[in-house]
């Protein structure tokens, strides 16, 4: 099962980690709909390693499916740069983006109608993007079939999409994905129209996929038992950046002080960190939970000490004491300990 040869130059990007296959760097999308322009991504940064899994959560509106879409090559970036396996998004010709979406990246999408074609076979299904891609009869035979078999469709190759379940006509859809063996597969939404059992089935089979194929997957969820088991979670809050949360490698002990729960849709402080990420110029934006408990009003005031930096309301910072650093007492609310109070066991 080896990827098929893509016809698409690499741009090589001396700015993402060495084992980056996806960064966006600074990137923006505006759409304009009539007179009216609605800036979708604000200069959005990200960076995904190669075989890693990383779940997408926000707000209906905050640029998820828009970051999908760019990042799968359907749109292209008003400004900033996209990298994916070396090729440079913001610079493609239109043929060299269709080969893109070809061999490069595949998609699942939450509508079954998306991923399967009414009117052909399963089987048909995953053999098309071969056809597209140029795969001869013989190869394409073999790689449907062994497609179909590694994702426990085998028996179900004859029949039309009408004829499958929800969770069947989704695990055909991994194998479409998956027909010209991309470097990266994107999933929006992928079990919002399965029941809890079946979307459980569903999730561990892309995990196993991502873990077995080394295959780096971005998946856009509402689910919180799916951005639980991912690597990474990140939420995107008006178009950028704004949280990542890591699963930890193993939970913490009953009673050990985790910080605070993840605000990422409740995910558990004993399971999960959360940190808030810095773009190039120093601008962050707080987790939604201390904009609610504590009353910035717009500004903050910024203490630097030795090993980290505190942030306090304009209007309530405490007087610095004699080696110029906050007093430590009198917040306007009490706030988790900040990490090098804490030791935390990790495995």
């Amino acid at each position: 099962m080896m990827p098929y040869a893509s016809a698409l130059p690499n741009t090589p990007n001396t700015a993402s980690a060495p084992n980056a296959l996806v960064t966006c760097d600074n990137l923006v999308k505006i759409y304009k709909v009539d007179d009216i322009e609605v800036v979708a991504l604000q200069g959005l940064d990200l960076s995904v390693a190669t075989g890693e899994m990383v779940a997408i959560v926000g707000a209906s509106g905050s640029g998820k499916s828009t970051l999908l879409n760019v990042v799968g090559g359907l749109d292209v970036p008003s400004a900033g740069r996209c990298f994916v396996a070396g090729n440079d998004l913001t610079r493609m010709s239109e043929a060299q983006r269709t080969t893109y979406r070809c061999f490069s990246v595949g998609h699942i999408w939450q509508q079954s109608g998306r991923n399967l074609l009414p009117e052909l076979t399963l089987a048909e299904n995953v053999a098309l993007p071969q056809v597209m891609g140029g795969v001869g009869a013989g190869r394409r035979a073999k790689r449907t079939a062994e497609l179909l078999e590694l994702v426990g469709m085998t028996q179900h190759a004859r029949k039309k999409p009408h004829q499958l379940s929800g969770g069947e006509q989704q695990r055909g859809a991994i194998a479409v994905a998956l027909a010209n063996a991309p470097a990266l597969l994107l999933a929006d939404e992928p079990t919002g129209e399965l029941d809890s059992v079946t979307a459980g089935e569903m999730f561990a089979l892309l995990r196993r996929l991502n873990k077995e194929l080394k295959l780096t997957t971005v998946i856009v969820t509402h689910d919180a038992a799916i951005a639980s088991q991912a690597d990474r979670t990140l939420a995107i809050r008006d178009g950028r950046t704004s949280t990542e949360t890591v699963r930890r490698a193993a939970p913490l002990a009953a009673g050990a002080h985790t910080g605070g729960a993840s605000a990422v849709i409740g995910l558990s402080g004993a399971t999960h960190r959360e940190v808030v990420l810095i773009d190039r110029v120093g601008r962050l934006q707080l987790p939604t939970e201390a904009l609610e408990r504590i009353a910035f009003g717009g500004r903050a005031d910024v203490r630097i000490l030795a090993d980290h930096v505190e942030l306090w309301p304009a209007h309530a910072a405490p007087a610095p004491d004699g080696n110029g650093n906050g007093a430590g007492a009198g917040s306007a609310a009490e706030l988790p300990a900040p990490p090098s109070a804490v030791k935390e066991t990790e495995a």
